[in-house]
């Protein structure tokens, strides 16, 4: 992990066409700007940890689903 100080208009270079924007700061909030192409993804992190745990629960096989019982032939 990077830890950088900057002050209000400064900025950071994330590669060639990233660039994070120091914008105001008051007390403890930091209001930034992030100018980057559309095809980046740009997420609040506790939106982004949603979003995941959300695409797990999706992903995973629901009980009906495990029942194995109903695809055997019947003996």
């Amino acid at each position: 992990m990077l830890v950088l100080t900057r002050k209000p208009h400064q900025q950071i270079m994330i590669g060639d066409n990233i660039v994070i924007n120091v914008v105001e700061v008051q007390g403890d909030n930091v209001r930034i700007a992030i100018d980057a192409p559309r095809e980046v993804k740009i997420y609040r992190g506790e939106i982004y940890r949603a979003i995941q745990e959300e695409n797990q629960k999706a992903a995973a096989p629901a009980p009906q689903d495990l029942d194995l019982s109903a695809a055997l032939p019947n003996k």
